[in-house]
């Protein structure tokens, strides 16, 4: 079978995470992927990210660059905004995380490049978005995470607001962007016509909000900080610890919750009028709460795991990230693969979650700076050798 995006080419105005990650899980479904690096800035500040970089190279730019091209481009000098437009004539979208002042600024939008190009697609991801009053200003995940709200109701109750661990609302906004990319490049298939595609990431981490957006936005609701990482309204939904360790349970459903009590062999509570449903373990949380937590200090973390499985209750472990890499189901799932590296010798990293049926899409490492600037030159924007050099010369690869 042909990869699903074998037919798209994406030119990338990008850097550091959240573009990547948008344009990565476009490019491990088999998209063209080329990557405008600018030589003013050494390219995309990825490359040079700590612990595990060394010159322009670092475990962080390969996470997030593979199976991409790379074009050294000055796009503020005429020859190079030339060769930019060569490039978007024949492509189907131009994708940018840059502030939300900028596209218009480095002429990256759809009224921009229509005239090159009317069926270009013209994707921003930025902070703010291109419009409103902080449409200038950089935006970045723990800024996002503090302004939508997140870090409020994350963390200990007797302790600060807490950032997830994760850079969520970047990785969102990429996966945001892609679809919006893919939506947009649909219809101008469809249509004929392109269009703008304007994301944020803090539209992105409200949007996220869900249901805990909707009964604030609607009920004045205010959420709270929980112990244990429980579930703000559903019981147990939430962290236990064990004689040995920690584990977690999610009763998300009546069944579940009478699984539960019985695998707890605590069958009594069943019967108790304060427990019977959704609303009652809720109101007396404080009431159910110590007596689960007791009985699981009984036994440890696998003994627990054990008995959870056999009784059918939703639970996992709580594992450190190189446990995480070799549970059994990663394994058997292929979650990790391998990629040759020149310097890295081998790179170990997560698959794509994105899974079709046919052949997946062969892993190549991330590209170079500039590493297929004369032959995206070549064969995508008719460039001759003589021009290339000439181009070289003027300064406008850098």
């Amino acid at each position: 079978m042909t990869l699903p995006l074998a037919d798209v080419r994406v030119i990338a105005v990008e850097q550091y995470g959240a573009g990547p990650w948008g344009t990565l899980q476009l490019a491990d479904l088999g998209a063209e992927i080329i990557k405008i690096e600018d030589p003013a800035s050494h390219g995309d500040v990825g490359r040079y990210v700590p612990p595990y970089a060394a010159d322009e190279d670092s475990l962080f730019f390969e996470t997030f660059n593979r199976n991409k091209k790379s074009v050294s481009l000055d796009l503020r000098t005429p020859r190079g905004r030339e060769v930019f437009e060569r490039l978007v004539a024949g492509a189907d979208a131009v994708y940018s995380n840059l502030r939300g002042d900028q596209p218009a600024k480095l002429r990256l939008t759809y009224d921009d490049l229509r005239d090159v190009n009317p069926r270009i697609v013209c994707c921003s991801l930025s902070g703010f978005g291109m419009t409103g009053p902080r449409a200038g200003e950089a935006g970045y995940d723990y800024i996002m995470q503090a302004m939508a709200g997140w870090m409020s109701m994350t963390g200990d109750p007797d302790g600060p607001p807490t950032k997830s661990g994760l850079s969520l609302v970047d990785l969102s906004g990429g996966y945001v962007s892609a679809i919006a990319l893919l939506a947009g490049l649909w219809r101008a298939r469809r249509d004929g016509v392109g269009c703008d595609c304007d994301i944020s990431l803090f539209e992105t981490a409200l949007h996220q909000l869900m249901y805990i957006g909707t009964w604030a936005a609607t009920e004045g609701y205010r959420p709270r900080r929980m112990p244990e990482s429980a579930h703000p309204s559903i019981v147990p939904f939430q962290a236990f610890a064990t004689a040995d360790g920690w584990l977690t349970v999610a009763c998300a459903k009546q069944k579940f919750w009478e699984m539960l009590a019985r695998a707890l062999d605590h069958e009594e509570l069943l019967d108790d009028p304060r427990f019977a449903d959704f609303a009652g373990r809720n109101e007396h949380r404080e009431e159910l709460l110590p007596v689960l937590r007791e009985a699981f200090a009984r036994r440890t973390t696998d003994e627990w795991l054990e008995v959870l499985a056999a009784a059918g209750v939703p639970h996992g472990p709580i594992y450190e990230v190189g446990e995480a890499l070799e549970d059994p189901h990663v394994h058997a799932r292929d979650d990790v693969v391998e990629i040759p590296h020149p310097r890295f010798g081998t790179v170990r990293q997560l698959a794509s979650p994105l899974r079709l049926s046919g052949e997946p899409n062969p892993l190549d490492r991330a590209p170079f700076r500039g590493e297929h600037t004369d032959e995206v030159l070549r064969e995508l924007a008719g460039y001759s050798d003589d021009e290339i050099a000439e181009l070289r010369a003027g300064g406008t690869f850098g």
